[in-house]
Order: structure tokens, then sequence, then C-alpha cells
């Protein structure tokens, strides 16, 4: 079974009031693959994370993990192989320290508490926060936040990571950090982000989203000179270009 292959395949999703947020997306990314999902505000990015988390259930399609759709069966190992880091940091954390918090995940997965323990220091250790073990995360600024609830993520061992704005709050060099650590894993991930910059640093491969699915789907820098499509989206082409 290869874990770290991830698929959408037609997904549809309306809201309840039947505000279609997905209209058939599809894509298809592979081992180790880094893909990056940009869009404009509404465009659908977050609600696909969702869907290929198994978060919220598609009106239509089918989101695949490894070789196995997505459902309430599978679950099980759908929690064990994605990692997902909400746009939100305040959706992840909730225990009195960030140590428990990032510890949180593993002793679910039904490690002991000791080796649960070490592999939360070492989580921390990797993105830099290890200093906040001891914090109440109430008390963190929000690019700590971002930095302990990617480390809580990182604690499950996961084969592949969705990421949701992972930059928003960081300081410039929390942000060079995360682009170390996202160049360095080998687990196939997916970043849905405004941060375009941070694309080209991080991604081989960018998918376009607009009115709720893909519509280009290539190399950055490609995608990024194409002006008549980055207008049609409503996206803007990154610093870097203009400098």
């Amino acid at each position: 079974m290869s874990h770290h292959r991830l698929e959408a395949d037609g997904i549809r999703y309306d809201y309840p009031d039947g505000t279609p947020a997905l209209r058939g997306a599809t894509f298809r990314a592979g081992h180790g693959e880094s893909l990056a999902l940009v869009g404009a505000n509404g465009a659908g990015k977050s609600t696909l994370l969702l869907v290929l988390a198994g978060l919220v259930a598609p009106s239509a399609g089918v989101a695949t993990v490894g070789d196995l759709p997505v459902t309430p069966a599978t679950m099980e190992h759908v929690r064990r192989t994605v990692g997902f880091v909400f746009q939100d940091a305040d959706d992840q954390l909730f225990m009195p320290t960030v140590l428990e918090d990032v510890a949180f995940g593993p002793l679910n997965l039904g490690l002991a508490p000791e080796e649960a323990k070490s592999r939360a220091l070492q989580a921390l250790q990797s993105v830099g926060a290890e200093p906040l073990a001891s914090r109440a995360p109430y008390r963190l600024s929000g690019g700590e936040k971002r930095l302990a609830a990617i480390a809580g993520v990182l604690a499950m061992g996961p084969d592949i990571l969705l990421l949701d704005e992972p930059s928003a709050g960081l300081d410039p060099r929390a942000r060079r950090r995360l682009i170390e650590l996202l160049r360095a894993f080998d687990h196939t991930r997916l970043i849905a982000t405004h941060d375009l910059d941070l694309v080209l640093d991080c991604c081989a491969r960018v998918l376009v989203m607009h009115e709720g699915t893909i519509v280009a789907d290539g190399e950055p820098r490609a995608i990024f000179a194409d002006a008549a499509l980055l207008d049609r989206c409503h996206l803007e082409p990154p610093l870097s270009f203009s400098a």
C-alpha cells in the first residue's frame, strides 16, 4: 500500500444552505510530492483539505488516502496517515501545557506515556519550540501557537501533511524555520496558502483553485508567470517576481 498517495476525484461539497463550496475538484499527489494549493478567499482551499482529512463528507466524489477511500469505515487509517494543521491554531490547542498538547496525539495512538512525551519533545525541538513546552497555549503568541500546532501533528508521525496557511502569523525568523522544515520533510505535503513566495521555496507543483475547482496544475514559476490565469483567479504574483 502506498500510504503517501493523496487523491481527489470529482469532489463536490455544498454548505447546508445549498451554496456550493467545491464543484468537482480533482488532483493526484504521489509519494513525497510537495504541492501548494492557492486561490483567492472563498475558492474552496480549506474545504478541500477538510474533505481530504475526513473531517467533512463530500456531497459527491471520492477522496483517497493511500489506497483507501476516505469513509467512516477507514477513519482510523486516515487519522494515522494524515496530519492536518488547521488554519486557526486555537482549533488544535486545548491542553493545560504545550507539551501535553503535543503528546495528546501519540497517547491516543496507544503509545506509552514516556514514549509519547519523548515524541512530543522531539517534535517541539524540530520546529524550534522546545522552550514553549511548559507554557499554557492561551499565553502564546499567534506564531508560537502555530509552531505548537505543527509540532502536535509531527508527533503523530503522519505519512501525509495537510497544512492550511502554515506561515500565517509567523515572524520572519519563524517563517524561515518553517520553510526549512517543510523542505526537509519526506512526507507528501499539500499546503494551502496565500504566501506565494513560500510556495516558490517549498513546492515543486502548484494547484490553482477558483470557484470550487482546480483550474491549473503546474510548476510554480510557470503558473505565477501566467498573468491571465492569476487575474482570472484574483491572485497577485509573488513579491519576488517584482523584485
